[in-house]
């Protein structure tokens, strides 16, 4: 078992593995333990896993926003003394990576984008998020079970799947609904083209949280990017297709590392 550390800044993260230091950050709702498929990775890599604010075990609340997160996570790395990491994100998550690029490329020695996004049209806002901003309300109150966004975000439905879903996604109530506010203010359209460190992204062939061509446009944007859609996952391939995205990670990781 892996113990919770606290930084000064009062990020609550995970701290173990080998090697080339590679950052974890979990999508909206979701908490640092929802990596644990990935903690193998630790046998190469230096593993940086972190709650984002108001999420999993942080208590700090205010602020709620996708710059805030990055810099939350810049003064942890700093902390720690790394000067630069590979950076994964996902959902959410990798807005926050593309934030932490925005204001620090310099620690960025590679960016892995996952099932993600870089903006939301106000059309596409609509089709997403506001037909089911009521679901979304009432899903994220005490006591409400999380099964309508557990068919959202997984392909497979199966009873295992989706009670480990259950486990590691725990929203609390106003910080999912900021959270989510935040996110719809992303727009990197001007970011994306300026990238310049090895770029990885990810999507779910039947993601139906954020459909597949929205990271296609995202790959247009980044030059030199690599794309990659995995069949018969959802939202959340690093559950439902373990094996294969841990497989994809090490190669790009091992294609990336820095050369001594």
């Amino acid at each position: 078992m892996v113990n919770t550390k606290i930084s000064e800044l009062g990020v609550p993260y995970l701290h173990f593995g080998k090697g080339e230091p590679l950052v974890l950050i979990h999508g909206l709702g979701e908490v640092k333990e929802g990596w644990s498929n990935q903690y193998e990775l630790a046998d190469q890599f230096e593993l940086i896993i972190p709650d984002l604010r108001g999420h999993g075990d942080c208590t700090r609340t205010d602020g709620i926003s996708i710059p805030n997160f990055a810099k939350d996570l810049i003064g942890l790395l700093k902390e720690l003394h790394i000067e630069n990491a590979h950076i994964l994100g996902l959902s959410m998550g990798g807005a926050v990576a593309q934030e932490i690029y925005r204001q620090a490329p310099d620690l960025c020695r590679s960016l892995m984008l996952v099932s993600t996004f870089h903006y939301f049209p106000q059309k596409l806002k609509s089709l997403l998020f506001n037909n089911r901003k009521a679901k979304f309300e009432d899903v994220t109150r005490a006591g409400k079970q999380t099964e309508f966004l557990a068919h959202m975000a997984l392909y497979s439905w199966n009873k295992n799947l989706m009670d480990t879903f259950s486990h590691y996604f725990r929203p609390k109530h106003f910080i999912f609904l900021e959270s989510l506010k935040m996110c719809l203010e992303v727009n990197n359209r001007s970011l994306l083209p300026v990238i310049k460190v090895p770029t990885l992204i990810i999507g779910g062939q039947y993601d139906s949280v954020l459909p597949v061509w929205i990271q296609a446009c995202m790959h247009k944007l980044i030059p030199h990017s690599e794309f990659i859609i995995l069949r018969n996952t959802g939202h959340l391939a690093k559950l439902e297709a373990k094996d294969r995205f841990n497989q994809l990670l090490r190669r790009f990781l091992n294609q990336h590392k820095t050369a001594v």
